[in-house]
């Protein structure tokens, strides 16, 4: 297993456990469109946890990759609301700003690390 592959399912595990410890922060990313901000919060950390401890074992690699694929791209919404937010604020300074557009293209090298997991 490449080193990419551990360190991105040790991110999703880490991840997935501060969607528990603390919701706040992505409920207030959840597209204003969709309800139930807290269960969707506590179900994509549950897929994020186990996609990351999928990715860990060789025999669950595959489903595991495939998971970290439809979550990124399930998630990308949540994303782009962020940013959304973020530029339209005027409480939030210029490095909030500008971290929340770098991160978008960052799901692109994060989906091939999942699509090299999901083909290992």
């Amino acid at each position: 297993m490449s080193r990419e592959i551990k360190v991105m399912a040790g991110a999703f595990i880490g991840m997935g456990v501060l969607h528990f410890v603390k919701p706040g922060p992505f409920e207030n990313i959840v597209p204003k469109a969709l309800p139930r901000k807290t269960e969707l919060v506590y179900a994509s950390g549950v897929v994020e946890i186990a996609a990351g401890a999928m990715m860990l074992h060789p025999r669950t690699r595959r489903l595991g990759g495939l998971g970290a694929i439809a979550l990124l791209l399930g998630v990308f919404p949540a994303n782009l609301q962020m940013t959304a937010d973020a530029v339209r604020s005027r409480r939030a300074s210029a490095w909030y700003k500008a971290g929340t557009i770098l991160r978008l293209p960052l799901q692109a090298p994060m989906i091939r690390i999942a699509v090299k997991a999901a083909r290992s």
